[in-house]
């Protein structure tokens, strides 16, 4: 038996784990440089012990920027097949968590097959499941119901559950009185607030959390403390309903450190550019220093089939201000379940606001591969530039579509070329251009 339960006992006992020697070597960090931050819970190592699959990576504001796919099956799209297929896709385009959002039919085969053979941090938001485990109405269910599906999830190897702990009895109120454009926008939150007004009880995973820190102390489970009310539009972010749910999930993080439970905090949502900055700050703040996940943010509200842009925008903003991990979003947002050219195009999207992010912030060798980009477009050398490339096939395909006439050029400049001009005056060759 390991000489303690979670990433964090550990760093805080000074003893290295596989997990976090793995983490290190990634980050160009040393263990001694890693350990402190995982003590303090401003790195997290999310990794259930059951999940034999895992190539364990850290989420943290000091190192490299995480992206997180959701996918799962609905009652209009309930073909496992295809959901597997997108997690192989988002996997092998640098996806590093996976989130199972699913919603109708047997859930557990689909979440166990993934523990089994997914390389990447898995996540789950048991209080989807908890009606369909059941298979009854959201109004027979009990407090202790909801545990149990959370043990279960925990117990099949999820490394992080999205738990809506913040929203409390008080929130019912304070929603009505402060009369949202959009109330409450959080599938999960939504279900807890359907709950909390239907059969007049507290929140179960506020009333029981230590309960649940148990549960996730005994496998290494992460909370991710889900933002019920984060704001599902422009006119509703930063507003009351959000920061004090946000002070709520400040207190109850250090409750999570308390027991050595690792801790993510969930974070918005909608918010105007120049508002993002300061949200990443009051989080910092609030939380301790515990890694942000954020949802976007998505920077405007009027553009339904480009939202992945309208998210990398803001993805990338709160990112270099002290973002930890981004969601990815789609075009298929606000409309549709993507499918798996959405699915594609949502993780390129996200994967270039993580990466602007990391470069911004100074982290290390985040801007090698730029670097080498430079050299092979100095070089016009065509096969280099798509092996960097975020999407080589893409790139790939734009050029043999629309090849030039010279290989030395592009079809946009021909011989007009800047980098050749420049290449052949440098080495003292005469410049034809016509």
């Amino acid at each position: 038996m390991r000489p303690y339960k979670t990433q964090m006992e550990a760093a805080r006992k000074n003893i290295p784990t596989g997990e976090m020697e793995i983490v290190a070597k990634k980050e160009k960090m040393t263990l001694e440089e890693l350990m402190p931050l995982v003590a303090q819970g401003k790195l997290v190592i999310p990794a259930n012990i059951r999940h034999k699959a895992l190539d364990p990576e850290g989420i943290g504001s000091m190192v490299s920027t995480k992206i997180n796919v959701n996918l799962g099956v609905s009652r209009d799209c309930k073909d496992y097949g295809v959901e597997m297929e997108k997690v192989n896709w988002a996997v092998d385009m640098g996806a590093h968590a996976i989130m199972d959002l699913s919603s109708h039919g047997n859930t557990q085969p689909f979440r166990r097959k993934l523990v089994a053979e997914c390389s990447a941090m898995l996540g789950t938001v048991p209080v989807y499941d908890a009606v369909i485990h059941y298979q009854r109405d959201l109004k027979t269910l009990s407090a202790q119901d909801f545990i149990e599906v959370v043990r279960l999830h925990a117990e099949d190897g999820v490394d992080f559950l999205t738990l809506h702990c913040g929203i409390t009895r008080a929130t019912l109120d304070q929603i009505k009185k402060e009369d949202r454009l959009t109330n409450i926008v959080s599938r999960g939150g939504s279900l807890v607030f359907a709950w909390m007004s239907m059969t007049g009880e507290e929140n179960p995973f506020y009333e029981y959390y230590d309960e649940i820190l148990d549960i996730c102390r005994k496998y290494d489970v992460t909370i991710s403390l889900g933002d019920a009310c984060r704001p599902g539009c422009l006119a509703d972010a930063t507003d009351i309903c959000q920061i004090d749910e946000l002070v709520r999930l400040g207190e109850l993080t250090k409750r999570a450190w308390e027991k050595d439970v690792q801790v993510l905090v969930e974070g918005p949502g909608h918010v105007p550019l120049d508002q993002i900055p300061a949200n990443m700050k009051v989080q910092e703040t609030l939380c301790g220093g515990a890694p942000f996940y954020v949802l976007g943010p998505l920077v405007t509200d009027i553009a339904p089939g480009y939202d992945h842009i309208t998210a990398a925008i803001g993805g990338a903003l709160a990112a270099a201000h002290g973002a930890a991990f981004l969601c990815y979003v789609t075009p298929a947002e606000h409309l549709a379940l993507p499918n798996l050219a959405d699915v594609k195009q949502g993780i390129v999207a996200s994967k270039i606001a993580a990466h602007a992010a990391d470069i911004a912030k100074g982290i290390r060798g985040a801007r090698d591969r730029d670097d080498q980009m430079a050299q092979a477009r100095r070089d016009l050398d065509w096969e280099k530039q798509f092996a960097l490339a975020l999407d080589p096939d893409l790139a790939r395909k734009i050029r043999e579509e629309r090849k030039p006439e010279y290989d030395d050029t592009c079809s946009m400049c021909g011989k007009f070329c800047a980098v050749r001009s420049m290449n052949k005056a440098l080495s003292g060759q005469e410049i034809d251009i016509l």
